[in-house]
């Protein structure tokens, strides 16, 4: 059978000496293992298409529960990412990122997809930097997944306006100041109303307007550490991609 879909190459690696295995996000059936056999000829033929990063249109055979690439046409090639070791890594970590939390083979995902293509994209073009895509994207691929936190109010009384607020990482929720006495066994990260304001864009906002919020430097800095520590928590893991990640970063 004969399947034709739009998708990026997440991961891809050599089998043997002729063979490779590409992890691919694709529109229509998610994440999905694909094979190019003959590695030579199938790069010789379908050029940049089946490169690192790079968004095209797969026709896929499939056969025995198992994908092979029979053709792979390029729609996107991301050439800003690649010259900037920052970037590099950052959409290293985001592919990851979406093996481990975006749908497996067979579920559709278009969300998924749109994010990461919109964040390289962002990245590329240099609207906007690896420090304020790292925590966007990880706290709404979060969302995503089925772990968005509760940010419309205090998880006690409901309040949040005109109030200190602490995020509660191992819950995924908020506490006010007049509550939080009560939640002294958990971590507590205190918010700054821009880190919050933030926050609550990322999760609750359309895609449309996803990457409209603005924050300092020093708040993106704190929002990164809150996001990344929230995700780690939540999936009980960290990752390779963003160990080498923060070598790159300027040490505070």
């Amino acid at each position: 059978m004969l399947l034709s879909t739009d998708g990026i190459i997440l991961r891809s690696r050599t089998l043997g000496n002729d063979d490779q295995i590409y992890t691919i996000l694709t529109r229509k059936k998610g994440v999905i293992t694909a094979f190019g056999r003959n590695r030579k000829k199938i790069t010789r033929g379908m050029g940049s298409a089946l490169e690192l990063f790079t968004y095209s249109n797969f026709v896929l055979f499939y056969n025995k529960e198992r994908y092979t690439i029979d053709r792979a046409d390029s729609n996107k090639v991301f050439f800003g990412i690649r010259g900037d070791i920052e970037k590099v890594s950052l959409a290293s970590y985001l592919s990851e990122l979406l093996i481990e939390l975006a749908p497996e083979e067979g579920e559709e995902s278009e969300d998924y997809l749109r994010l990461f293509l919109n964040s390289l994209a962002m990245l590329e073009h240099g609207k906007r930097s690896v420090h304020f895509i790292k925590p966007l994207f990880e706290l709404r691929v979060l969302s995503m997944a089925g772990y968005m936190p509760d940010l419309l109010g205090c998880v006690s009384c409901g309040e949040c306006e005109g109030r200190q607020l602490w995020f509660l990482p191992e819950s995924g929720s908020i506490v006010c100041e007049n509550c939080r006495a009560a939640y002294n066994g958990q971590t507590q990260i205190q918010l700054t109303p821009g880190e919050f304001a933030a926050m609550r864009h990322i999760i609750y906002s359309p895609m449309e307007s996803l990457f409209s919020f603005t924050l300092s430097d020093e708040g993106l800095r704190r929002l990164s550490s809150i996001t990344e520590y929230y995700l780690c928590h939540q999936l009980g893991k960290t990752f390779v991609s963003l160990e080498f990640y923060r070598t790159l970063l300027p040490q505070q």
